[in-house]
């Protein structure tokens, strides 16, 4: 099936669904598939190897200790693999299931009913792949020498990705992910293979000041090619929250280019919570400038809803965790649902991002007032002068499609 699908765990007190899960996981390829009839024995096997699993399956009514007392005991010990749950809910149980893994620090990324079909788990473990993606290096990281020679040559480089509102289908934001672009071969370094190493060396907003202030001063000939007004949104990691200076140090570069911070939405992570005084003092400072600020990744982390209306957020990004397959999925469905009620009420905004499906875009149309939409399907990422060839594209294809209507 997938790399990421190494060894999977599955706790069910029928024998019956144990076979029948065992056949379809070695039917997509899975090496490892250990099966449990007690959710007791299970944890046992998860403490004698914390990382050996990359998933549980489980199921929530057994005896002794149920579905629900494992997902605790598993937020306890801190297993960082996925969990699934095998039992048909309700949207409501779904919602609160949800919830609580969150608040007990667990990857819970969807159900499957009973009887469980191939494709239901074949789109489980296609989740799984895409939360790994956050977590491991697929590339091998660059040297410190060649991340201090990239910054200190000023080869950190801005591309594009539009957040397209389907509403009007205008392009509502650009979000600026960071490349390395060598002066001398031309090739492209992923960030996957930089961020880690330069947070490892306290390098981070070297990188990030860097790029804001290119990607700043390319967001004036963005908008008038354009001709209308739309936002600049940064990756800001949580990390980068400590640092009490961070608000004035961002101001100052848009003062410099001449841009306000109503202008610029900051996405940070989901991935790890944010608890600390600083950061929540610079959350809040940030906000008070006027900065749009976005809860990136949601689905691969643990904020739950209730933070959500706690902190100063104006945009959620819904992981493509949640995104993929969602026209069949009733786990992200009631998720997805979740939030743009959220949304309604809080004037929040939501953004779907990863969609590469057409089936997946289809769907959250149906949210289309509430939901901007972003991924491959509409635009990679791309460098400025492409970046801006495609939008002009995008624009003119919207026009004409607008007056056929008429």
């Amino acid at each position: 099936m997938t790399k990421t699908a190494r060894s999977i765990l599955v706790v069910d007190d029928s024998k019956a669904i144990l076979v029948v899960m065992q056949a379809i996981l070695n039917e997509l390829d899975v090496p490892h598939v250990t099966t449990c009839l007690d959710a007791q024995d299970a944890l046992n096997k998860v403490n004698e190897q914390p990382l050996f699993f990359d998933a549980i399956f489980t199921d929530l009514n057994m005896p002794d200790m149920d579905g629900m007392e494992l997902i605790r005991h598993l937020g306890e010990i801190q297993f960082p693999g996925a969990v699934v749950i095998i039992s048909e809910m309700n949207s409501k149980i779904i919602d609160l299931a949800a919830d609580l893994a969150r608040k007990n620090n667990v990857h819970l990324i969807g159900n499957i009913a009973k009887p469980v079909q191939l494709n239901q788990v074949y789109t489980l473990l296609k989740k799984l792949e895409y939360l790994t993606c956050h977590t491991e290096k697929t590339n091998e990281p660059i040297s410190e020498a060649q991340l201090l020679h990239a910054i200190s040559h000023n080869e950190i480089t801005p591309f594009y990705q539009p957040k397209v509102n389907r509403a009007n289908n205008k392009v509502d934001s650009v979000e600026v992910l960071a490349r390395i672009v060598t002066a001398e071969q031309g090739a492209l370094v992923l960030p996957e293979r930089f961020i880690c190493v330069a947070e490892d060396l306290d390098l981070i907003n070297l990188i990030t000041f860097q790029l804001f202030e290119k990607a700043t001063g390319d967001f004036s000939e963005i908008k008038a090619r354009l001709g209308y007004k739309l936002k600049l949104a940064f990756n800001l990691s949580p990390y980068q929250l400590e640092d009490l200076s961070c608000p004035d140090k961002l101001a100052l570069i848009l003062q410099l280019n001449q841009l306000t911070p109503s202008e610029i939405i900051l996405e940070i992570t989901e991935q790890h919570a944010l608890s600390s005084s600083a950061q929540l003092e610079t959350l809040n400072r940030l906000r008070m400038r006027g900065f749009g600020i976005s809860l990136d990744d949601f689905g691969t982390g643990f904020t739950n809803i209730q933070q959500l209306k706690t902190l100063p957020f104006t945009e959620v990004k819904i992981d493509r965790t949640l995104i993929s397959n969602i026209e069949s999925d009733l786990f992200s469905q009631v998720i997805v649902g979740s939030l743009v009620n959220i949304a309604i009420q809080d004037d929040l905004k939501i953004v779907a991002e990863g969609i590469e499906r057409v089936e997946e875009l289809e769907y959250l149309d149906r949210f289309k007032e509430h939901i901007v939409m972003q991924g491959f399907l509409i635009s990679r990422p791309k460098g400025k002068t492409e970046f801006i060839r495609w939008a002009q594209s995008w624009l003119h294809m919207v026009s004409l499609n607008s007056n056929s209507r008429r």
